[in-house]
């Protein structure tokens, strides 16, 4: 009978690497948050002073890039400070808000004018068409865009854009290029040139967890859990664990509450407490207990999703703490905003300490590399994914486009819902992350962005309950690795 080799045992004790958090703020000291304050809780005010402010706040960065790219060109292109003061046939560049006329578009009056007793049609996935028009508007008015260049150009609604070209005889300005306002600044935060893959600290983030859904993941979501806490796996395996400084939890951490229609039944009101019979609070006992035991390891942020009990408006709020029962005692437990930014400083090897200093950490100083995340829960990119053909670009060009178009989410309020600001479009990206997330999505896809001495990491990170999917993204290194979970012999279904 042969011999069960020994476990192996480590000669020191495994400790966390650590990381701090600040406010996160722009270079210009406007802080970066989400947080609807009571001056903009207030819903009296119109939508379409989110595009005069957000026109007011990028036409100077719009304007310097087209002096920039096109101030050298023959003909002396001259900017037109309105939409409507074109001349027809001069050779200009004008400034606006894109605006996407598309007949496939959800229209408000005409739901409201649906006759109800015939069911409305299933929301589309895509809604852009040949029939579609490419406009251009200001404070003034609107003019209609025109051209070939506009087939290899990706546009949604809400851009603020810079077209060169000159007005036609039928009206139309027929465009010769286009221009956005480019990367935002960022600050100095380079990624280590070299480094040791043993000292890297990380960045974990995951999507989707969709605990209570009708195909339960628990095993996987269970491996999750113990890995996270340094529970389960190899000795390389817990090495990689204890490197984690925190674990970022990007929307859809519930599934959607399903009520099963099982014919009529005879149902008793109730004064108090809550009707089992369509509502069962079972899912969010389960997912307290597991941001229970990895926030009694971890930092733990959970941004509100699509699917999550939160404001279907962005940005969403955060969700309630107490929800959450034991997992809300633990002040490394944190609800954010979706989006939200969150500012980290890794810790550093304190190379004074005995023993290997891969192994030993002291918390972080000014000498960290200061990293700013920014992490929504998908919505804004699915909705811009919408707009345009599969063909012309995937969703990590859209994610990529939004760093140019120094905007988060420009089809908000046109088809994304989000909350009547009054003062300030917080959407604008005054910064450029150094880490950039879209959870929710189909796949898994990344690239790191460079340009201008800035380099953003961006990462569209699946849902875990189909994928199985855990990114760690490094903080010093800006690399990426994944870790898929997964039970032999069950496979998650995604949700019809």
């Amino acid at each position: 009978m042969a011999a069960i080799p020994s476990l192996p045992i480590p000669s020191e004790l495994a400790l966390r690497s650590p990381s701090s958090v600040s406010n996160p703020a722009s270079l210009d000291g406007v802080p970066l948050s989400f947080v609807v304050d009571a001056q903009n809780k207030s819903y009296k005010h119109q939508y379409a002073n989110i595009y005069f402010l957000r026109l007011r706040l990028l036409r100077e960065f719009v304007e310097a890039e087209a002096r920039r790219r096109w101030g050298g060109l023959s003909g002396s292109p001259k900017p037109v400070p309105r939409v409507l003061d074109v001349t027809k046939g001069q050779l200009c560049y004008i400034i606006g808000t894109v605006y996407m006329e598309m007949p496939l578009k959800p229209n408000i009056l005409e739901d409201l004018g649906r006759d109800r007793s015939i069911p409305a049609l299933p929301p589309l996935n895509k809604i852009f068409s040949p029939d579609d028009s490419t406009m251009l508007e200001d404070e003034s008015g609107r003019i209609r865009l025109v051209g070939e260049r506009l087939k290899n150009i990706t546009l949604v609604t809400g851009i603020i854009a810079g077209v060169l070209g000159m007005e036609t005889a039928s009206g139309d300005f027929e465009i010769a290029d286009v221009c956005f306002a480019g990367m935002a600044p960022q600050s100095k935060g380079e990624a280590d040139a070299e480094y040791d893959e043993k000292c890297e600290e990380y960045l974990a983030v995951v999507s989707g967890l969709d605990i209570g859904s009708s195909t339960p993941s628990e095993a996987q979501t269970q491996m999750l859990v113990e890995f996270l806490c340094g529970e389960n796996g190899d000795p390389d395996e817990a090495d990689v664990a204890r490197r984690i400084t925190r674990l970022i939890v990007a929307g859809n951490s519930l599934a959607p509450l399903t009520v099963e229609d099982d014919g009529p039944k005879e149902r008793k009101a109730k004064r108090t407490g809550q009707d089992t019979s369509s509502f069962s609070s079972h899912p969010i006992y389960e997912l307290s207990a597991y941001f229970s035991d990895i926030a009694s390891s971890m930092p733990v942020h959970v941004l509100s999703g699509a699917s999550d009990p939160s404001g279907v408006i962005m940005p969403q709020q955060p969700l309630p703490r107490a929800m959450f029962r034991d997992a809300s005692s633990f002040s490394t437990f944190s609800c954010e905003t979706n989006p939200a930014y969150i500012s980290l400083t890794p810790g550093i090897t304190d190379e004074s300490a005995p023993g290997d200093a891969s192994t030993s950490f002291i918390g972080a100083n000014m000498s960290g590399k200061l990293r700013t995340i920014l992490a929504t829960s998908g919505q804004p990119l699915n909705d811009m994914f919408k707009y345009i053909a599969t063909t012309k670009a995937s969703r990590l060009d859209i994610a990529e486009a939004t760093l140019q178009w120094r905007h988060l989410a420009p089809t908000a309020p046109d088809t994304l819902w989000c909350h009547p600001f009054f003062t300030a479009d917080p959407f604008v990206l005054r910064q450029t992350p150094d880490i950039y997330v879209h959870g929710c999505q189909p796949h898994f896809a990344t690239k790191l962005v460079q340009g201008d001495g800035k380099r953003c990491r961006i990462i569209l990170v699946p849902s875990f309950a189909e994928t199985g999917v855990l990114v760690l993204v490094g903080l010093r290194s800006l690399h990426v690795r994944t870790i898929i979970f997964g039970v032999e012999g069950i496979h998650s279904v995604p949700a019809a």
